[in-house]
């Protein structure tokens, strides 16, 4: 079993106490473990990004962009043996894996290039011989929280902008998933990231919660989880003055209309409904068919459905994967069997693999049957299980798009350019596809839901700056003494 440090002060360090790491193809030998840091350790990592900031942020920004450009390069030089631990503690194929190790080393390119250009507004100044302008400087130490679904390319989503800007992190990858963002952090570190800027904590939750958000340090906490623990953080921040990016949950929706592409439009709610075994925020749960249609299209997505391949991510002719961990895959199926329970039909799918019995595997499941009241329709199940409804009309289908807590992404599949559009007006979602599936936003995307999917704060793009750093107006007279009106 490999033994794994952890980034503190910039140097690797260890504990007396350990994590274990386990594959969800087969959980019955843990393949490495990862320091399980104290309250005191974390204490002393904001002790570390307090120094580190105070020298981050006035290093220049050039410099900023050569260790992200050098840490991309490094990320990409070393992809193979990131991607195998990525699919070995996560369970995602290799192809997925690959493509968020690569995916990871965008948005480090992508900042380094924002990095250089600089932020501000030049302003007119009603008073003569004065110049007025904006410029935005990075507000402190920001705590990063980050999910076991997504385990590199969300660090990479969170980290990049917010150092790039020269914010100094604490950042808490998932337990169960810590070694992609020990990678990120390494290949930072070798790239010549000054000590302290970021700091990894491996440990458990209820170990370290107290040390971790409450350290009167933290200017920003930036998560991506469930509602439940984001709303829990939020209600913790409620009387301090610090910012709270969150992107939580989501029942995003695809919309079959009647002149829709039906072939390509089965293909492309599969897709996104079951890579990653649908454990993706963006992932399609929902599919609202127009009733001339239904019948043809939940035939043509069943095929497609049972083509898939379950199997380990290591075997290349896998196409679902197995769900990250024990607790997820057991989740999923009492989802799927209240499901049942209410009155939903199985039409492929529906149980466990019982040919794997070791590991985290679930069938790729279709439900019909299903009616708006339903947990399995209104709830996140974050698993390979989609709901099919028919409806009778356009505003009937987006109608039922809108009605849910949720707004993180939705999907139509038309061929009539007026309806795409009235779609992307009427949804009430913060990601709207046409043609496409509801996954796989690119580096300078604004990313984020509406609702109980999300905050104010986007990720990705520009309209991350709103979150990682903060504005100031300069006010210069360059006239004569004494002509400086107030």
């Amino acid at each position: 079993m490999r033994t794994l440090e952890t980034l503190s002060g910039g140097e690797w360090v260890r504990t007396g106490e350990w994590i274990d790491v386990h594959d969800p193809a087969d959980v019955r030998t843990p393949f490495a473990r990862v320091p399980a840091l104290s309250a005191k350790d974390v204490t002393r990592a904001y002790d570390h990004a307090e120094r580190g900031f105070a020298v981050w942020k006035r290093t220049s920004p050039f410099e900023r962009a050569r260790v992200f450009t050098e840490a991309a390069r490094l990320i990409r030089e070393r992809a193979g043996e990131i991607a195998a631990d990525v699919t070995a503690e996560n369970g995602k194929t290799l192809a997925e894996a690959t493509g968020e190790t690569l995916k990871a080393a965008d948005f480090l390119e992508y900042y380094a290039g924002l990095a250089r250009q600089g932020y501000g507004t030049l302003l007119h100044d009603v008073r003569p011989d004065h110049r007025t302008h904006t410029q935005r400087e990075p507000i402190g130490v920001i705590l990063v929280i980050s999910p076991w679904n997504d385990p590199l390319i969300t660090p990479a989503r969170k980290l990049a902008p917010l150092l790039a800007t020269g914010n100094a992190a604490v950042f808490k990858p998932a337990t169960e998933t810590p070694l992609a963002g020990l990678h990120f952090a390494r290949a930072l570190h070798d790239a010549g990231l000054p000590a302290g800027v970021l700091n990894v904590v491996t440990g458990r939750t209820a170990e370290i919660e107290e040390a971790l958000l409450d350290d009167p340090r933290i200017v920003g906490i930036t998560f991506t989880g469930s509602n439940a623990v984001g709303n829990r953080i939020r209600r913790r921040l409620a009387d301090r003055n610090v910012r709270f990016q969150g992107e939580l949950g989501g029942k995003n929706a695809s919309v079959v209309l009647r002149d829709a592409d039906l072939p390509a439009a089965a293909k492309a709610v599969v897709a996104a409904s079951f890579g990653q075994a649908g454990q993706r925020c963006t992932a399609t749960s929902r599919v609202i068919v127009e009733q001339p249609v239904h019948d043809e299209f939940v035939t043509l997505l069943v095929a497609e459905v049972r083509a898939l391949t379950v199997g380990p991510g290591t075997d290349p002719a896998t196409t679902l994967c197995p769900l990250s961990s024990p607790k997820q895959r057991d989740s999923v199926l009492a989802d799927l069997g209240r499901a049942v329970a209410q009155g939903a039909t199985v039409l492929t799918g529906g149980g466990a693999d019982a040919d794997r019995p070791h590991g985290c595997y679930v069938e790729p499941t279709v439900l019909a049957g299903v009616t708006p009241d339903m947990a399995v329709w209104r709830e996140e199940v974050f698993g390979p299980v989609l709901a099919v409804r028919a409806v009778g009309d356009f505003t009937a289908a987006v109608e039922a798009v809108n009605d849910s807590g949720f707004g993180l992404a939705a999907a139509v599949f038309t061929r009539d350019l007026g309806s795409a559009y009235r779609f992307a007006d009427e949804a009430e979602c913060g990601q709207v596809a046409v043609n496409t599936t509801t996954t796989g936003w690119d580096v300078h995307l604004p990313f984020g839901g509406f609702h109980d999917s999300g905050t104010g704060y986007k990720e990705q793009g520009e309209e991350v700056l709103r979150f990682s750093t903060r504005v100031k107006t300069v006010a210069v007279h360059f006239g004569a003494p004494g002509r400086a009106d107030g």
